[in-house]
C-alpha cells in the first residue's frame, strides 16, 4: 500500500513539475519611454527575444510612452496587482527605494560620467539591491539617463547668478526641492508636457534634463543657453514585483528550461546595449545643440566650490529622510575612493578594510586615553 501511495505521489509531483514548465507567464511592463527611443527599443527587443528563447513560456506585454499612466500611477497599479513591473526614474524610483536617490545628489560627479556609473554599480551591489528586495521588488537593471544640465533662456556666468531664476520643478520631488532652496531659485511646479510652452511664455526661464532629454522634449527650440557644468547624474531602473518574478520557472539542472536565468541574461544584455547607446546619444545631442547655436556657458572654479557647499546642504537636508544615513556614509566612501580602485568587488573590499582600520585606530586611541 505504501509503495502504491509513493508511486501516485511521484506521478503527481512530476505532473505538477511539467505543468509548471508548460504554463505561460505573462508580465505587464510599463515605461514612459516612447517607441523608437533607446529604452523603448531595448524593451521591445528583450520582449521579442524572451518570447523566442523560452518557447513562449514567458511573455512581456509592454505599455510604452506612458500608455499605462505616469510612473506613480504605474507603481500604484503594480502594488494592486494590475501591472507587474516598469521602468522607474526620479521620484517614483525613490518611492520604492529612497536610498537610490543618493545618486542624484547635485554637484557630486560634475563631468565624470564613468565615476558616476562605477559608483552606481558599487552602491547597487552593497545596498540598493538589498533595499529593493526588502520592499518586494526585483531590480532587473539600471538604465542610464546620464548627466543632467541646466538649460535657460537667460545667460548666467556663475552659480550666484542663478538666484531668483524661475526653474521648472517636479511637484513632490524632494531632491529638486532641496536643490532649488539651496540655490535660491524660484521653483515652478509643472507637468513635463507644460515645460516647453512655459519656456516660450516666460513662466519659467530655466529647466534641467539630460542632453538627449532636451532634444526629445524639443526644449532646444526655446532655450538659448546650456550650463556646461552638469548639476547631477540620473538613472532609471527596470523593476518587477518579486512575487511575479518568482512565477517564472527555474531549473538550474536543465539550462534549456531554466527560464528565470534565461530571462535575466536577456534583460541584462539589452539593458547594457541601451546604456551604451544612451552614452553616445547624449554626446550627439550636445553636439547637435551646439551646432544649432545654443551657447555653452562655463562657470568659474569658485562655482565648483559653491556647488560642493550646495551638495552638502542637500545631503544634510535629506539624509535620514529620503535616503538613509548609512547610504550617505557608504556613498561618500565610494565617491572618495582613489582612481586606482577599478572593480566593484575591489571597491567593497577597500571600504571594508578602511572601516576595520578606522575601528582599530579608534580602539587604540580609546585605550591610550584611559
Amino acid at each position: 500500500m505504501r509503495t502504491l501511495v509513493q508511486a501516485v505521489m511521484a506521478i503527481l509531483l512530476l505532473s505538477f513539475s511539467i505543468q509548471g514548465h508548460s504554463k505561460t507567464v505573462k508580465l505587464k511592463i510599463a515605461s514612459m519611454a516612447p517607441k523608437g527611443t533607446s529604452w523603448g527599443n531595448a524593451l521591445e527587443a528583450m520582449a521579442k527575444e524572451i518570447r523566442k528563447a523560452t518557447n513562449k513560456k514567458v511573455r512581456l506585454k509592454l505599455y510604452l510612452g506612458g500608455s499605462a499612466g505616469d510612473e506613480p500611477s504605474v507603481l500604484r497599479k503594480i502594488n494592486s496587482g494590475i501591472m507587474h513591473g516598469g521602468v522607474f526614474t526620479g521620484r517614483a524610483l525613490g518611492d520604492v527605494n529612497g536610498d537610490v536617490r543618493i545618486m542624484e545628489v547635485p554637484f557630486t560627479f560634475l563631468d565624470d560620467r564613468k565615476k558616476a556609473w562605477f559608483t552606481l554599480q558599487v552602491m547597487n551591489k552593497k545596498l540598493f539591491n538589498e533595499g529593493f528586495e526588502k520592499r518586494g521588488f526585483k531590480n532587473l537593471g539600471f538604465f542610464e539617463i546620464g548627466k543632467v544640465y541646466l538649460v535657460s533662456t537667460q545667460k548666467v556666468t556663475k552659480i550666484d547668478e542663478l538666484k531668483g531664476k524661475k526653474i521648472w520643478s517636479w511637484s513632490g520631488d524632494d531632491i529638486s526641492a532641496s536643490l532649488i532652496t539651496s540655490m535660491q531659485l524660484v521653483g515652478v511646479p509643472l507637468g513635463l508636457q507644460d515645460v516647453l510652452t512655459s519656456l516660450s511664455t516666460g513662466i519659467i526661464d530655466t529647466a534641467y534634463a539630460s542632453p538627449m532629454g532636451v532634444l526629445a522634449l524639443q526644449w532646444q527650440t526655446k532655450i538659448k543657453y546650456l550650463v556646461d557644468y552638469p548639476v547631477t547624474y540620473s538613472v532609471g531602473a527596470l523593476l518587477l514585483r518579486q512575487k511575479f518574478w518568482d512565477k517564472i520557472p527555474t531549473d538550474p539542472k536543465n539550462p534549456d528550461k531554466d527560464y528565470r536565468t534565461i530571462v535575466r541574461n536577456i534583460i541584462k544584455k539589452h539593458v547594457d546595449m541601451a546604456n551604451q547607446r544612451t552614452v553616445q546619444e547624449n554626446l550627439d545631442a550636445l553636439k547637435a545643440m551646439k551646432d544649432q547655436g545654443i551657447e555653452f556657458l562655463n562657470f568659474p572654479k569658485d562655482s565648483i566650490t559653491e556647488g560642493r557647499k550646495i551638495r552638502q546642504e542637500v545631503i544634510d537636508n535629506l539624509g535620514g529622510k529620503l535616503f538613509s544615513k548609512d547610504a550617505v556614509k557608504y556613498y561618500n566612501r565610494v565617491v572618495g575612493l582613489p582612481s586606482s580602485v577599478t572593480t566593484v568587488d575591489g571597491a567593497i573590499a577597500k571600504i571594508a578594510a578602511d572601516i576595520e582600520a578606522e575601528k582599530k585606530a579608534a580602539e587604540e586611541k580609546a585605550k591610550k586615553g584611559k
